[in-house]
């Protein structure tokens, strides 16, 4: 019950227009072909930014146990590509919503969601948005 609250609040304090923000880099992704595993990306973490609360975005290499093209050298390149073309403008409006939402008591909380989330806007390929207990679950397995 106390996610569907959180999630709420967050959806009304900037969660909304940085998932509608990560959708709209998604559609500019799939517009080229060569953009198309960017624009998915975007679609899976713009829906991970309207309802954040009980999920989190993990490295997929932790998850899996063994490496993929994402977690490998392409995932580098692709990462660095992402930052030059997408990734900053997104953490820009991240670090936006929480600096207006730091303003408030209440908007703290969702204000350091929004720092942590811009992280994730700068580097995302090789990461799996998963539910929180399954990113428990796996670091006890993992270590």
């Amino acid at each position: 019950m106390l996610r569907l609250v959180g999630n709420i609040i967050w959806f009304v304090l900037g969660g909304f227009f940085m998932g509608l923000a990560w959708w709209f880099y998604g559609l500019l992704c799939f517009i080229s072909i060569i953009g198309i595993p960017w624009g998915r990306a975007c679609f899976v973490i713009g829906k991970f930014m309207f309802w954040p609360f009980g999920r989190v975005a993990v490295d997929r290499r932790m998850l899996t146990g063994k490496e993929d093209i994402g977690t490998g050298c392409l995932g580098v390149v692709g990462n660095v590509i992402w930052f030059v073309v997408a990734g900053i403008w997104l953490a820009i409006g991240h670090l936006f919503w929480a600096l207006a939402l730091f303003i408030s008591i209440i908007g703290i909380p969702f204000g350091i969601q929004h720092v942590k989330l811009a992280g994730i806007a700068l580097f995302p390929i090789g990461k799996s948005v998963v539910l929180s207990e399954v990113a428990d679950a796996t670091r006890r397995v993992h270590g």
